[in-house]
């Protein structure tokens, strides 16, 4: 479960105080869907970033399942983010100059499993996401879909407990963002991954369990 309490996020900017996030309290449940809604500026990627442990709040506190992990240290920190949780952007991010599969793999190299077992790991994540027959193209050789899928595969090899999906149909065509969704939801249905996901798409937020709307750093009840 992760609980949000009076979560601030103020930067600094040519000498003004810009805040972020202000006073922000939510509680999500392990296994939970969210959708986070609202228009540019309004703290959404802030906070996201916050959830995944990019950034740290100016205040307030971030529980996962009752312990506060910005009291850490940053290795201790980024381990835990490593092992915990998987990341998908709008924009892929995938290497070009590796396969799919090779892409796939590499948080777990990372991590120093085994060569084996990664593999293995990322060709039933691969086929699972419908791209059994593509994994060992390059990302020059995919669609944006199978691309994205790609780094949905990634996310996932670690076998999170968390997933953070940053506008993740955003740079689909609206038939291509449709299979992105099912997936995302699918995940999280079977799986029981808890999906956080930032999104303008109104299709994939009524899908999600709950939905908040975020406004100049605050949850908007008008959502």
């Amino acid at each position: 479960m992760i609980q949000i309490q009076d979560l601030n996020k103020t930067f600094l900017k040519d000498g003004l105080k810009i805040e972020a996030l202000r006073g922000l309290n939510l509680q999500i449940e392990n296994g939970d869907s969210l959708a986070i809604v609202g228009a540019s500026g309004s703290g959404k990627s802030t906070l996201i970033h916050i959830l995944g442990t990019l950034d740290r709040p100016t205040s307030g506190t971030v529980l996962f399942d009752g312990i506060d992990v910005f009291t850490w240290p940053e290795q201790r920190l980024a381990a835990f983010r490593n092992r915990k949780i998987g990341f998908v952007f709008q924009f892929h991010n995938l290497l070009p100059e590796f396969t799919a599969l090779e892409n796939t793999v590499m948080p777990a190299l990372i991590q120093r499993m085994s060569k084996g077992e990664a593999k293995r790991r990322a060709e039933a994540i691969l086929t699972e996401v419908g791209l059994g027959e593509r994994m060992n193209h390059k990302p020059g050789e995919l669609s944006g879909g199978e691309q994205q899928r790609v780094a949905i595969a990634r996310a996932l090899i670690l076998e999170p407990e968390l997933v953070l999906a940053d506008e993740p149909t955003g740079n689909l065509d609206t038939e291509t963002g449709k299979k992105i969704e099912e997936i995302l939801v699918a995940l999280n249905r079977t799986k029981r991954i808890t999906l956080i996901v930032v999104t303008h798409n109104q299709s994939l937020a009524e899908r999600m369990s709950h939905s908040i709307g975020l406004r100049d750093g605050r949850i908007d009840s008008r959502e």
